[in-house]
This record gives structure tokens, C-alpha cells and sequence, in this order.
């Protein structure tokens, strides 16, 4: 996985206690609630919220995932999500995060996370189907251009 390109969207989110596990470190399946979190966050920020997806008659479900964790963050941490279009087609979009915890004693943030989700546009009927062109237009402003 390459490193994220220029245009990054960053939230912030305090893990919970319910987000840890018995050995008080957050629990791995919690990290696609992270990264669904900051792609929402940008969606909202920079295209449409998922609201307005859904009104629009279609789906963006998620169809390939992939995560590395580098270290572990734990209850109380105020993590930063880094999210970013990787790749965009007529039909998928491609997202990126790196999940990161400042520390104040340390030179800069320790990577906790990263990995991709990969998601189609489709039909509530489960069709894949074309993004709408005001939403491929407005993702495309923030996706890296093809050389």
C-alpha cells in the first residue's frame, strides 16, 4: 500500500472502553469502525453524506478490505484517522487510512494503523451500478490523477 498523496481528510476519535478487549488494547475488528468513520467524515465534508447517497438510489457497501497494525492503541487514546481517494472508477472507489496517536514525549505520531476499503456502487436491489456524475465529479477532485 502506498503512502497517502496530498489530498488527506483527518478526524479525530477517542477510543472507548468498549472498544478494547481482555487485554486492554483495542480490539482489532474496531479499526473498520475507525476507518468507516473518517471516510464518512470526508464524504460529508468533501462530497455528500451517505444520507444523500442513499436518496440518490443507490449503496456504497464495502467489497474488499485490508489492514496492517503497527501498534496498539488503547482505551482513552485520542487517535487521528488520515483518509484519503486512492483510486476512482465509473463503478468503485478506493479509500486509504492511517490511524495515528500523538504522543507528547515522542518527535511524531506513532502509526497504530493503515489499510483500504474498496467500495461499488449499487442498486438496493444489489445491481452495480454507474456513481452519478455530481458524485464521481466531486470525488475526482480529490482523487490522485492518472498519469
Amino acid at each position: 500500500m502506498a503512502d497517502l498523496p496530498r489530498q488527506i481528510h483527518t478526524s479525530t476519535i477517542r477510543v472507548l472502553y468498549g472498544d478494547t478487549d481482555a487485554g486492554g488494547v483495542v480490539y482489532n475488528a474496531n479499526y473498520l469502525r475507525y476507518f468507516e468513520f473518517g471516510r464518512t467524515e470526508l464524504m460529508r465534508e468533501w462530497v455528500c453524506s451517505y444520507r444523500e447517497i442513499e436518496a440518490m438510489g443507490f449503496i456504497l457497501p464495502v467489497t474488499e478490505t485490508w489492514s496492517r497494525f503497527k501498534s496498539p492503541a488503547f482505551y482513552d487514546d485520542l487517535l487521528t484517522i488520515s483518509t484519503q481517494i486512492a483510486e476512482l472508477t465509473r463503478f468503485t472507489c478506493k479509500f486509504v487510512y492511517k490511524i495515528s496517536r500523538n504522543n507528547p514525549e515522542a518527535t511524531r505520531p506513532t502509526l497504530i494503523a493503515k489499510g483500504y476499503t474498496i467500495h461499488a456502487a449499487v442498486t438496493r436491489e444489489g445491481k452495480l451500478t454507474r456513481l452519478p456524475t455530481e458524485i464521481l465529479d466531486k470525488l475526482a477532485a480529490f482523487a490522485p490523477s492518472e498519469s
